[in-house]
């Protein structure tokens, strides 16, 4: 990547990695864009919102009950700069989850503004960092809810299949009621192809449908069905980190590229914004 890029042209941007459909590489999306923005020379924080905790052991962080987590900062339990702790990649850091978290959305049930609690936390570091994602999990509850309305925009990974577009209806529905319901402006940062095998007649129908469309929202990287992205999560290396000439490692270089074209094409800074 462009290592040249100055952060003073870059603005603090939240982006919300989200599918409500599961297995479409959400997390495995989350966490290599993390990794490519942060060996760009940026300061990177990826928030693992996501019960499951994959994105927390897929950088490489052990889930320990015993250290403060997400599930701490929202309930109101630890302020955020405690919980967040530095990864193996230099400008990666992470807020992460653990089992704790599943009760999380029972327990903000009944606390006041609850669908901004992470919103507010992130305010206080935002201006820490060029970059924040959140890894969503795979539902639309009050985790994912908090993550939409923390974000300037939202990533969403979408695998070639045949209920792709049925999917990915369902959240831009979702972000329509969340722009009517909390008057909060969200954005489509892109919809980004996920295991894609160009030798399917399928991933080919599905994407030209896609395209044909979104447009343009529709990223033009597109990320490839890949040995080296799967192995990676088990070694707890983004994949730039376990093999950086593969073709996984490539693609995801390559859409963090994309993205920052974006924030150079942005309007003023958001609140907080450096």
């Amino acid at each position: 990547m462009d290592r040249n890029v100055s952060r003073e042209t870059i603005l603090s941007k939240i982006i919300a990695v989200s599918n409500q459909k599961g297995g479409v590489g959400k997390t495995t999306t989350a966490i290599n864009v993390a990794a490519s923005l942060a060996a760009n020379d940026l300061k990177v924080l990826l928030v693992d919102s996501d019960p499951q905790g994959n994105a927390t052991s897929g950088v490489g962080i052990r889930k320990d009950l015993e250290n403060s987590s997400l599930y701490h900062v929202l309930l109101g339990h630890a302020p955020i700069a405690d919980a967040v702790v530095a990864t193996e990649m230099e400008g990666l850091h992470l807020l992460p989850a653990d089992k704790n978290l599943v009760g999380a959305n029972l327990e903000m049930v009944g606390v006041n503004q609850r669908e901004t609690l992470l919103r507010a936390a992130l305010e206080t570091v935002r201006d820490q960092y060029d970059y924040i994602l959140i890894d969503c999990p795979p539902a639309l509850d009050l985790l994912t809810l908090n993550a939409l309305m923390a974000a300037d925009s939202v990533l969403v990974p979408i695998q070639c299949e045949f209920f792709a577009l049925e999917g990915i209806s369902e959240l831009m529905d979702t972000l329509d009621r969340i722009r009517a319901s909390f008057h909060h402006a969200i954005a489509l940062e892109g919809i980004v192809l996920t295991m894609y095998d160009e030798r399917t007649n399928l991933t080919r129908q599905v994407a030209n449908d896609l395209r044909e469309f979104f447009g343009t929202d529709v990223l033009k990287t597109v990320i490839p069905r890949s040995i080296k992205l799967a192995e990676a999560p088990s070694f707890g290396k983004p994949v730039m980190l376990y093999d950086v000439r593969s073709k996984g490692a490539e693609s995801y270089i390559q859409l963090a590229k994309e993205i920052l074209s974006h924030g150079k094409q942005e309007r003023s800074p958001a609140p907080g914004a450096r």
